[in-house]
């Protein structure tokens, strides 16, 4: 059995189009949340990476003072090659991945700003 890890999206990785392009599949996932957290909107710079995703902004999400403050997103079980394949993807973004516990106590990787 292949090993697998988690992460936690909260926008265009729960794209069935983006999905299939970087895993060569859609995910199957689970609501979860990331506590102490904001979602921001960043701008898409690319003109092309915004016409293929079909959006003008990438989510972003960033820590809070507040912490009451948390963000829905969906939790996908993948494999280490698939999460290499999201680094990929996420790069264009300038993110970096990070380590974090959601609400459900779950480990999860998610990709914040750099």
């Amino acid at each position: 059995m292949t090993p697998t890890v988690l992460l936690f999206s909260y926008g265009t990785l729960q794209n069935p189009k983006v999905q299939i392009s970087s895993f060569g599949r859609e995910l199957t996932g689970r609501e979860d949340v990331l506590p102490g957290y904001v979602r921001r909107r960043v701008p898409i710079l690319d003109p092309r990476a915004a016409a293929w995703i079909g959006q003008t902004h990438y989510a972003n999400v960033e820590p809070s003072a507040d912490p009451e403050d948390s963000v829905t997103g969906i939790v996908f079980e993948i494999t280490e090659q698939e999460l290499a394949a999201a680094d990929q993807y996420e790069a264009g973004a300038d993110y970096r991945r990070i380590s974090v516990t959601l609400r459900s106590g779950d480990q999860a990787w998610v990709y914040v700003r750099s």
